[in-house]
């Protein structure tokens, strides 16, 4: 496999952009009050687009590079485990949403360190779209067939209209 040749503002470039990604998702789980935040999602990110560089600077086989992404994607989904909790006083489980956003921050660093900016910042402004006016898309389903959406780990306790009632199937 020939080796790219990356100038140290190229790598720079792709850690920044990647550190930046995992920082926007991060800000917004904080802002949600969730325990995985600006810190750990940025974390996350750093170090994805670092291992995903280092090792296109270094693999001597093509094969390597998807090799190294799977394994950083499947340790990436052990963590995402870990923040999910089932809620046995309100009978639900919790912490789907910053589960799945570590695991989408890790792709999106991959990408990064691969060098796929458009992409980046298509996903990443899809999934910002997406975190930031999905509880209203869910809100108004629920006006318009009148019945209650799943409850997910974002639901803000002492919102009006959430939280009212037990959740179906509990």
């Amino acid at each position: 496999m020939a080796q790219p040749v990356l100038s140290f503002g190229e790598i720079a470039l792709r850690l920044v952009l990647a550190l930046l990604c995992g920082g926007i998702i991060g800000l917004n789980r904080d802002l949600h009050h969730k325990g995985a935040g600006l810190r750990t999602f940025g974390l996350v990110a750093l170090a994805t687009a670092g291992i995903t560089v280092g090792t296109l600077l270094f693999a001597a086989q093509a094969d390597t590079v998807s090799r190294v992404i799977q394994g950083v994607m499947s340790g990436i989904g052990f963590l995402g485990a870990g923040v999910i909790m089932r809620r046995t006083d309100k009978g639900r489980v919790t912490g789907l949403t910053t589960a799945a956003a570590i695991w989408f921050v890790a792709g999106l660093a991959v990408l990064c360190g691969l060098g796929n900016l458009p992409l980046v910042a298509l996903l990443l402004g899809l999934a910002v779209a997406l975190l930031v006016g999905g509880r209203s898309v869910e809100r108004l389903v629920e006006r318009v067939f009148g019945r209650p959406h799943d409850e997910d780990e974002d639901e803000d306790e002492g919102e009006p209209g959430e939280g009212d009632g037990p959740t179906p199937g509990a």
